[in-house]
């Protein structure tokens, strides 16, 4: 593979860079709510570095300082993290073979599949995987460090926006994606069913449950489009009024012949008066 340099744009290094930031930013936030809500000063640490995934670490950290049991917190991130379960399998040539396919499992998240999917060179596309999979690595554990020594002075980093950096920059990757109509169609159908199960059921699960309805809108795309095209085509191959006269004119000589026949037995009266020429000769 070519080295990340010629291969990545000045736009894509800008962009991998400024999303390691906010995840850097978004870890900080992580790191101050874990030490505020009573946990010890490691466990966000560690948690960083081994499950990368930042929205299942969230959920643990708050079922834990709810006052939630640990199989819960954990069984609800996994649950979670489901969703990487199709990024593997959108992308099986980014991921390499041997111990890279195991490091590369490691940093997918969100962003560093975004950043590949974004790409459709498969050169680009593995370099921002991995660029982006190992800024992240790197940027989310750091944040978490920050954070924990920042928590006693960050008594509610929710005041400061921090929460909403992450969706903002996620929202900001998948734009692009949005052009094309059966991605819009997936993306609204995900969001609808994620808000209304958001109404009934904890958190976590919403987002399993607009996985398949994302893919069944996706799916219901081109059988939509082929049914429309069968009625079409049936809709072209129909005889008009015109054709359906004519085959049944040529299919009954019968009807021809009775006219022929009437035409004769009644031929033009003679005495329905003098023609023109009799009238001026007799005048």
């Amino acid at each position: 593979m070519r080295s990340i340099q010629r291969t990545l744009t000045r736009g894509d290094l800008t962009g991998i860079a400024a999303v390691c930031l906010a995840v850097c930013v978004i870890g900080v936030s992580y790191g101050a709510t874990a030490i505020t809500s009573g946990l010890p000063a490691w466990l966000p640490i560690v948690l960083s570095v081994l499950v990368l995934a930042g929205g299942a670490e969230f959920l643990f950290v708050g079922i834990i300082a709810a006052g939630g049991g640990p199989i819960a917190a954990v069984l609800a991130g996994l649950l979670v993290n489901a969703r990487h379960l199709p990024y593997g399998l959108a992308l099986p040539d980014v991921l390499g073979t041997g111990w890279r396919r195991l490091l590369g499992t490691h940093v997918m998240n969100d962003e560093s599949v975004a950043m590949a999917l974004g790409e459709s060179d498969r050169e680009r596309s593995r370099a921002s995987y991995w660029l982006c999979g190992l800024g992240v690595l790197l940027a989310w554990p750091l944040g978490a460090l920050l954070g924990v020594g920042l928590g006693a002075a960050v008594p509610n980093p929710d005041e400061f926006g921090l929460d909403a950096v992450f969706p903002a920059v996620l929202i900001t990757l998948a734009l692009p994606a949005l052009r094309q109509r059966g991605t819009r169609r997936a993306a609204l159908a995900g969001a609808v069913t994620a808000a209304i199960a958001a109404m009934f059921l904890p958190a976590g699960i919403p987002v399993l449950l607009a996985l398949p309805a994302a893919f069944l809108a996706l799916a219901a795309g081109p059988m939509i489009g082929r049914i429309r095209a069968r009625r079409s085509s049936a809709t072209a191959t129909m005889p008009t009024t015109s054709h359906i006269d004519l085959l049944q004119s040529t299919a009954s000589p019968s009807n021809a012949t009775a006219g022929s026949s009437s035409a004769t037995n009644h031929p033009p009266s003679a005495t329905a008066g003098p023609s023109n020429t009799e009238r001026i000769t007799a005048t």
